[in-house]
């Protein structure tokens, strides 16, 4: 048997199997964690699809939570959030989700679709007009590109210069590269003139293709689709609207003009933020979610008295929405409707096969039922984790021949509780890890790879279904999905005209762009920089790595150096000399680190095993790694001395904690240093519920306990009863002693004061410590403290939550009233972030007056800690509604309830500051918001204008999210270096700054520094990125990028294939850059650093010691009456070319790999010798 024959014999069950093409029917007594199975059972017994409907979300993702266990046809589809204001939005993913499920409803197949009544009543794609407009490519298919763009656009695909996410697509000649709603992944399709020629899948992060399929399918991306047909009526209908307004004496205004803006806004874009208060012109009857569903396949109603109510009072809520909007001035007819009817989607339901389900008895409710079932069923209780229970329940269970299935999260957990039920004499067995496809015995206990939030029994039918969250107490895990590519870029390295570039001989200027410039008839990219006064430098393309974009203090204009002056000379020696001192003081302390005898931890335990098994989440690649390298430490002779860091919600947490159950398992103490009261005691409750099921003692130390309390546990530390103390500066008193401090784990060390960090100095000595920050670290500060600083990094998130939803507006009193008034309705609470003390009462007073009956609080930097830290308290215990603050929330809060942020003046903000204080909300399984608003009308500055426009692309694949990436991990370094190298990276450019630091390791740890580090080629063939290849200039600049990089035949290879995936095939003139690329690295091996041609001649300059008599006679040997040694400081050979301009990348070939062989050859000979 399996989950779908459980029910077979149970004559409630056929009851409803009989009355399936008699319904609706009625069931009763059907616990909440028994639903999913019956309706899997129902769904397969009818051989059809399924709709099941909840009254809310909440519960709705519930149950599809559940039935993921069941079947792997299973889909939610979420409520989206109507947008009635002209506001900027960043993601989609709702309406993206929406649209998914609709694409798989259409694609065919048996489905269960589980939603909310809500959903339901909301319009989405006409299923008609969906599957018309539906595009799919085959090969051989033919199309006409200006066509195929024309309808894209009309199916809600916004064209891009490159595609990063869903709903975008881009044309480069005869490739179309288009990322449709509900794929994993992108696909690049390739035309030979119209026919589709080559249809593949690609990464968005790379763009480079993956795998080659024979047939894509690209459904429309956006719920309200607008023809050309219906854009012009809908146009007519408003200008009509308009012509009525301007006769009535009222004032409409306000209507008036936004409806112009939106007229406007359909001719221009056709879709825009508001376009949901237009739905019922767009549509004539408004489509909803039922409509894809037949008259065969089943409608099930979870919990049918609440829906009835919810339903009441949704149509309540419809008619003072499109009053209230009518009244604002936002839409011009009452008689506008957003939404379906709840009654007519009831009478519409009825008519199909409907099925409720209720968990008591059968209630009064909308829906009418022609037969009515009762059924017995029981949720299982918890065990506490109390193993022993499950044992003597088991053992009844099989004196009573009971089928029972055990659920546990992962295959190794399911073996080894197998292993020991046979070892309690309890006969049991581990069956596989695909639960849907399990198959089991009548009578026997069976342990299967799976969740369910709890587990359930049907006494009378002896099955009962057990999950190893009630034995264990562990939360149900999310299955890790695919990690948007956003969360990957780590690296904004564009550079757009007028940003400030670090050229490594000649200092700060400004980019101006590129120019195509014709010497001596040969074609080539330049770079223009602009510098000090007028003067200007054009840089070859291919020299790129001797460039970088400035990444520093961008807040003021900065100072350009002037070409020809020392001013960059001295600048830079003055950063080496301080990044040497660095290097020095940073190898001495690693030496003396490595010197120093610690306490080496014993190997993982059972219990250590045990414990990491009730994590309630998969851990990420980072977490995993990270994790291994600190057990690698502490197992280690020396004391551990390493940095974690990783943004806010990516588990330093649960590394912390299994380190320093590590070190209680060796009889060890553990010291947990947090910068706040707040932060001390949520880690605190973390830590106690985590270990609550070990024999360890942990404790809290500040300022929440008593005199008395302190007291009692400073004598159990140092009596060691107590085995890890968690707390602020409190615990670096001279007063507290521990018996054995093995562990010392300090949360952002740069947030303490010089006086803590020098206690710490001394705490620091001969003990393992873990240092935490959440500010990311970049890769390249990472790899240039390598061998000086141990790092681990976190830079994947570990799961996806539900993201925020962003909104960028003018101030808007009416959209920030329903932003609060939605959030407080759900039970969440706010903050409102209102970035000045001055004002910031009469902000909150203003709040108040709008909604007398919450709690509001205010909170900001001027007031003392003790007070502050009391409203903060308030804020995370649930006390207070709203908390009008300035940016001290900035780091560190976990608020899960707190899941809408409105930011007021956002384009007064850095965009990282705003990246933090979004990441404030969406730390739960709500739906989270963040509404960024800057002044109406107002004349915004250059640097401000920038920033706001930086702030609309703050999506998860915009601009604006690498760039607050990017000034994050600067943030990071500053950090970690201190402030003084802060303002030396200031001074030269961030990556600059690197590049030096790195040199001055490597030296300080003895590694020897190339004399060659850069090597110019400039020979006289045409070398640039023609624009009829790659049109955008930021693609160009990343591809030139790509190419400078070359180091191996491997680089090469790699850049060619990629040109030609994306782009096409390579025109001569970029084959000859990348040739150029390839050729530098083999002169950097033969100690070349320029090769120039001048005249019939070509120049080798070498750096010292690569040339020397036996090279000179070689060459000359194998190029006889061509090769001279020219004088000079270093040594020129100089190549007669004599007439053979054509072959010169082929003669320069040969040199470099005659002079490599020779250059080889002498030194085997000194080996030998």
């Amino acid at each position: 048997m399996n989950f779908s024959d459980i029910l077979n014999d149970y004559a409630p069950y056929k009851g409803i199997v009989e009355n399936l093409n008699n319904t609706p029917v009625s069931v009763a007594g059907i616990v909440e964690s028994a639903q999913g199975q019956l309706i899997y059972s129902l769904k397969n017994e009818n051989k059809s699809s399924a709709l099941v409907v909840c009254y809310s979300d909440m519960e709705a993702r519930k149950l599809y939570s559940d039935m993921e266990l069941y079947s792997d046809n299973v889909l939610y589809f979420p409520t989206k959030e109507y947008i009635f204001y002209n506001i900027e939005t960043s993601g989609h993913q709702n309406e993206h989700a929406r649209i998914s499920v609709i694409q798989k409803l259409v694609s065919g197949g048996d489905y269960i679709v589980v939603t909310s009544l809500d959903a339901i009543l909301q319009y989405t794609c006409d299923k008609e007009e969906f599957k018309s407009l539906c595009i799919d490519f085959e090969l051989g298919k033919t199309f006409n590109l200006e066509k195929l763009t024309e309808n894209l656009v009309v199916m809600g695909y916004s064209r891009e210069d490159s595609v990063e996410g869903a709903g975008q697509f881009a044309i480069r000649g005869g490739i179309l590269d288009i990322f449709p709603v509900g794929n994993e992944n992108p696909y690049r399709i390739e035309f030979f003139d119209d026919e589709t020629d080559s249809i593949r899948e690609f990464d968005t992060y790379t763009q480079r293709s993956l795998d080659k399929i024979d047939f894509a399918r690209v459904t429309p991306a956006n719920e309200a689709v607008i023809t050309d047909e219906k854009r012009d009526r809908i146009i007519a209908e408003l200008e009509k609207r308009i012509r009525s307004a301007k006769r009535k004496k009222s004032d409409e205004s306000y209507f008036i003009e936004t409806t112009e803006s939106d007229i406007e806004s359909f001719k221009e874009v056709r879709y825009f933020p508001s376009i949901d208060k237009y739905v019922s012109l767009v549509y004539d009857k408004i489509p909803s979610i039922t409509d894809y569903f037949s008259d065969n396949d089943l409608v099930f109603i979870i919990d049918p008295k609440r829906i009835s109510e919810r339903g009441k009072t949704f149509e309540w809520e419809k008619n003072e929405v499109v009053a209230e909007l009518k009244e604002k001035g936002i839409i011009g007819a009452a008689k506008d409707s957003f939404y379906c009817s709840y009654h007519d989607k009831v009478h519409e339901m009825s008519v199909k096969k409907l099925i409720s389900l209720d968990v008591l008895s059968h209630s009064s409710t909308d829906f009418k039922y022609k037969n009515l079932e009762t059924f017995t069923t029981k949720t299982t209780v918890s065990f506490h984790g109390k193993i022993e229970y499950l044992y003597e329940d088991l053992r009844n269970w099989q004196s009573e021949n009971y089928t029972v299935a055990i659920l546990c999260t992962s295959r190794g957990r399911g073996e080894n509780l197998a292993g020991v039920l046979v070892d309690k004499g309890i006969r049991a067995r581990f069956i596989g890890d695909d639960a849907n496809k399990a198959n089991f015995n009548k009578g026997e206990t069976v342990i299967i790879k799976g969740e369910l939030n709890k587990g359930f029994e049907y006494p009378e039918i002896n099955f009962v279904l057990v999950s190893d969250r009630e034995i264990f107490e562990t939360k149900k895990s999310r299955s890790r999905r695919k990690v948007e590519n956003a969360n990957r870029i780590k690296n904004y390295t564009d550079i757009s005209v007028g940003d400030y570039v670090v050229h490594q001989t000649h200092g700060i200027g400004q980019y101006m762009g590129t120019k195509k410039m014709v010497v001596g008839g040969i074609t080539k990219d330049y770079l223009k920089i602009q510098y000090q006064g007028t003067d200007s430098l054009y840089i070859p393309i291919d020299q790129l790595n001797l460039l970088y974009k400035y990444v520093g203090n961008t807040d003021k204009k900065l100072k350009l150096n002037k070409l020809g002056s020392n001013e960059w000379n001295k600048t830079k020696q003055r950063v080496k000399q301080s990044t040497e001192e660095l290097a020095k003081k940073l190898v001495a302390l690693y030496a003396e680190r490595e010197r120093a005898k610690g306490f080496a931890y014993s190997e993982d335990t059972p219990w250590q095993r045990d414990f990491e098994d009730t994590f309630p989440y998969q851990e990420t690649d980072d977490q995993l790694r990270s994790i291994e390298e600190v057990k690698g430490d502490m197992e280690s002779q020396k004391p551990m001395d390493r940095l974690l860091c990783g943004d806010v919600g990516f588990g330093k947490t649960e590394i912390a904690l299994r380190a320093a159950f590590k070190a209680v398992g060796d009889s060890k103490q553990v010291a947990y240093l947090c910068p706040t009261t707040i932060l001390a005691m949520q880690h605190y409750e973390t830590f106690l519920k985590r270990m609550e099921s070990f024999p360890i003692k942990v404790e809290m130390l500040s300022r929440f306990r008593t005199a008395s309390e302190q007291k009692r546990i400073l004598k159990k530390l140092k009596t060691g009863e107590i085995d890890i103390i968690i707390g602020t500066h409190r615990i670096l008193s001279k007063d507290l002693e521990f018996k054995d401090l093995g562990l010392l784990i300090i949360d952002e060390e740069q947030r303490f004061g010089v006086a803590h960090k020098e206690r710490l100095k001394e705490l620091k000595q001969n003990i393992d410590v873990l240092t935490m920050t959440a500010t990311p670290i970049p890769r390249t500060l990472h790899m240039a403290m390598t061998g000086v600083r141990d790092m681990s990094v976190l830079s994947e998130p570990p799961e996806n939550r539900y993201p925020v939803q962003t909104y960028v507006l003018e101030d808007n009193p009416a959209v920030i009233a329903d932003a609060v008034r939605n959030e407080l309705s759900r039970g969440g609470q706010v903050f409102y972030l209102y970035n000045r003390v001055q004002g910031i009462y009469r902000k909150a007073e203003w709040i108040r007056s709008m909604f007398p009956d919450i709690t509001v609080a205010v909170g900001h930097g001027k007031m003392k800690e003790d007070e502050l830290e009391d409203i903060m308290y308030d804020m995370v215990n649930g006390k207070t509604d709203v908390l009008v603050c300035t940016t001290i929330i900035e780091t560190g809060l976990d608020i899960p309830n707190a899941n809408t942020i409105i930011i007021e003046n956002a384009d007064k903000m850095g965009l990282s500051q705003l990246y933090q204080l979004r990441g404030r909300v969406g730390r739960s399984n709500r739906a989270a918001y963040a509404y960024l608003t800057y002044h109406r009308d107002k004349i915004l500055s250059d640097i401000a204008s920038k920033r706001l426009r930086a702030v609309k692309e703050f999506t998860e694949f915009g601009s604006g999210f690498k760039i607050a990436m990017r000034d994050l991990e600067i943030r990071g370094a500053g950090n970690i270096l201190g402030p003084e190298q802060h303002g030396h990276m200031d001074a030269v450019g961030y990556d600059m700054y690197c590049k030096l630091l790195k040199e001055s390791v490597d030296e300080a740890q003895g590694i020897k520094i190339d004399d060659v580090q850069d090597v110019a080629i400039d020979i006289n063939i045409d070398a640039y990125l023609p624009e009829s290849y790659i049109r955008n200039h930021n693609q160009r600049i990343d591809i030139y990028k790509k190419i400078a990089a070359i180091e191996t035949e491997d680089d090469k290879f790699e850049i060619e294939d990629e040109l030609i995936d994306r782009f096409g095939d390579i025109p001569r003139a970029v084959q000859n850059i990348i040739e150029v690329a390839s050729l530098k690295t083999y002169a950097k091996e033969c100690g070349i650093y320029e090769i120039a041609q001048s005249g019939d001649n070509l120049l080798m300059k070498f750096g010292e010691n690569y040339v020397d008599a036996n090279l000179i006679m070689g060459l000359d040997k194998m190029f006889p009456k061509r090769i001279k040694l020219l004088s000079g400081d270093k040594p020129v050979i100089s190549y007669a070319i004599k007439g053979e301009y054509k072959k010169i990348l082929n003669i320069v070939n040969n040199l470099l790999s005659t002079i490599k062989e020779l250059q080889s050859a002498e030194k085997d000979s000194i080996i030998k010798s």
